[in-house]
């Protein structure tokens, strides 16, 4: 094993270059709080030239055989395979990650890539009979040009990924902006497996802009005919904004706040251990977190006196050390913003039924008992911060559920498997689970939100139609009557 050079700089035209800013990107260890990179950031001029070359090089790379295209993607997956060990470091220093959590990352990366090499002999071409005489009509899927990518920082290689290898297996060219907390492993590490890989020059592009400096320039840009963005529903409402302005296809993956509901006859103690891997695994920094956990007042004194024992004896701390749930948050600022927000909630009449405490970046689980809407409950934490709330029932668990602009993702507890069915098809989100709880993620089903979570699926076939667009080519092959003749 030999480690990756140059993932301090941008990638564009093929290039490893320094951007021509005068601002930098620093990735910090989370844990440490050391310095792990530093990136001259890419100026406006430089974010110009990634998307002419991604505009330039498209055509061609559209043309080369799937054959080629799928072999890549398989290269690329080997690459990963054999490197696991290297980009779990990278994940852990870059990203704060546990072992655990880089590793299982890694695993779903590999899937989406999988997926995705089965995408170029896909784009296909289909004859369709026409409704007018001597015609006939070919219908052709298309890549959709060059998208830009915009990743975030708590799973920053998958969540770009998830986007670049379908997009580049279908013929599109790809600038990606990785998340400015995670630049090696959001961004230039993709950029590096697939340079080894083989991938035409000026096909992917990474940069790495200062927000402040550039502003929507990054999906306000003239090239990119869709922007793939994974972070808050703030900034994609935001971006969503601009891209209808000026006319371009978006896929939006926002926040949730996941509810889990524990219903009456749920069994408490495998509702106790989902909750836990749903609430503080990555030390809750995943959109699919439970945000807030709704138990019938007829289980919640067990349910809550379960959930507050077991959490009390998770590992927390070093990310490096095996056994690590609970690691550092992505910075301080973030655990100073949960901090407040808990602080809120108490003034708000919150019970405490465990206080959590602060460890450098490293926050210990809060567990506060409290109504829907308070702080905690009504707003995404992103964090090891929970909120339990007694619900009067069936009926009024399913209302506390839904009570929520977001609709992400949830899960609901029941040991009649018909029940818990009829009560997931009312929750008011694009995926529900069962039994379990809400951080799932499969590259074989249909991943996304409704409400304020998101435009678009991921997975599947969808990521397929995401990526492409249909273009219909007729022929009239014998002479057509007009109504003039």
């Amino acid at each position: 094993m030999y480690k990756y050079d140059n993932l301090d700089l941008n990638y564009i035209d093929g290039e490893w270059v320094e951007g021509s800013s005068k601002e930098v990107i620093e990735s910090i260890d989370p844990y440490t709080e050391d310095l792990y990179a530093t990136v001259r950031a890419a100026s406006a001029g430089d974010l110009d030239k990634a998307y002419e070359s991604a505009k330039r090089h498209q055509k061609e790379w559209e043309k080369v055989s799937p054959f080629e295209k799928a072999g890549i993607i398989r290269k690329a997956i080997k690459i990963i395979e054999d490197r696991k060990e290297e980009i779990t470091d990278i994940l852990v220093k870059d990203a704060g990650s546990t072992i655990a959590k880089a590793q299982l990352e890694i695993d779903i990366v590999i899937a989406v890539m999988h997926l995705s090499a089965e995408f170029p002999f896909q784009m296909e071409t289909i004859v369709n009979q026409s409704m007018i005489p001597g015609k006939k009509n070919y219908l052709q899927r298309k890549p959709v040009g060059v998208v830009g990518v915009i990743g975030p920082f708590n799973f920053p290689m998958n969540l770009s990924m998830r986007s670049v290898a379908p997009a580049l297996a279908t013929g599109n060219a790809v600038v990606l902006k990785p998340g400015h907390q995670t630049p090696v492993s959001g961004g230039n590490i993709i950029a590096k497996v697939f340079e080894e890989a083989g991938l035409p020059k000026g096909v992917l592009q990474v940069v790495h802009p200062k927000i402040s400096e550039i502003g929507d320039g990054f999906y306000e840009h003239p090239v990119p005919d869709l922007i793939s963005f994974t972070g808050s529903t703030g900034v994609g409402k935001q971006i969503g904004e601009v891209c209808g302005r000026e006319v371009k296809e978006t896929i939006l993956e926002l926040g949730g706040n996941n509810a889990m509901v524990v219903l009456d006859d749920a069994d408490i103690e495998t509702a106790v251990k989902g909750a836990i891997y749903g609430r503080f695994m990555h030390s809750g920094q995943i959109c699919m977190a439970t945000n807030r956990i709704i138990v019938d007042e007829s289980v919640y004194d067990e349910f809550a006196e379960k959930f507050v024992e077991k959490t009390k004896d998770l590992k927390h701390g070093d990310p490096t050390q095996e056994g690590t749930l609970i690691g550092p948050l992505i910075d301080g600022g973030e655990v100073d913003r949960l901090l407040d927000e808990v602080e809120k909630a108490k003034s708000e009449g919150a019970e405490v039924l465990l206080e959590g405490k602060r460890e450098g970046n490293v926050l210990t689980p809060f567990i506060l008992k409290g109504t829907n809407d308070m702080t905690t409950a009504q707003n995404e934490m992103f964090g090891p911060v929970v909120t339990l709330i007694p619900a009067k029932g069936e009926a009024h668990a399913l209302e506390l559920a839904n009570d929520t602009e977001q609709g992400l993702s949830g899960a609901v507890s029941s040991s009649d498997e018909k029940r818990a069915f009829a009560f997931a098809e009312k929750m008011e989100t694009g995926m529900v689970h069962i039994n379990d709880q809400s951080v799932n993620d499969e590259p074989y089903i249909a991943f996304g939100g409704v409400k304020a979570s998101g435009l678009g699926r991921f997975g599947r076939e969808h990521s397929l139609d995401e990526f492409t667009t249909w273009k219909w080519i007729s022929v009239q092959e014998e002479p057509r009557q007009y109504p003039f003749d």
